[in-house]
């Protein structure tokens, strides 16, 4: 099982990344994806999640309308648009896969290694 996150780099304030996520070794279509970050000093939290099919998001509020999930289980990809980059977006973000959308991390049986964002001028 492997879920390898890409996409991060630094960024100035206002900026767009595209984060990904390639899944392998597991039925992907089976599983809901979500997206968590961790910033130095801080707990790993939650961003965005999406269900197996893609019919169903989630994001929390301090993303909403500035982030959006989406997946082609065709390729095995998850991606999360990230526009109007703020400083405070800056973390390690991590993509996780469960067997059902939930915002819960102890709820995620599989996790990638990360890819650091840093949003800075």
């Amino acid at each position: 099982v492997q879920l390898q996150a890409s996409g991060g780099g630094l960024v100035q304030p206002g900026g767009s990344l595209r984060l990904s996520c390639a899944a392998s070794g597991f039925n992907f279509d089976d599983y809901a994806i979500g997206w968590f970050r961790q910033a130095p000093g801080k707990e790993r939290e939650g961003v965005s999640c999406i269900s197996s099919s893609g019919d169903f998001t989630h994001y929390e509020d301090s993303v909403k309308g500035r982030f959006t999930i989406s997946r082609d289980n065709a390729e095995n990809m998850v991606y999360l648009q990230m526009n109007t980059l703020r400083p405070e977006d800056t973390a390690v973000y991590y993509c996780a896969a469960a067997k059902r959308i939930t915002t819960r991390e102890r709820d995620y049986d599989y996790w990638g290694q990360g890819t650091q964002v840093t949003v800075s001028s």
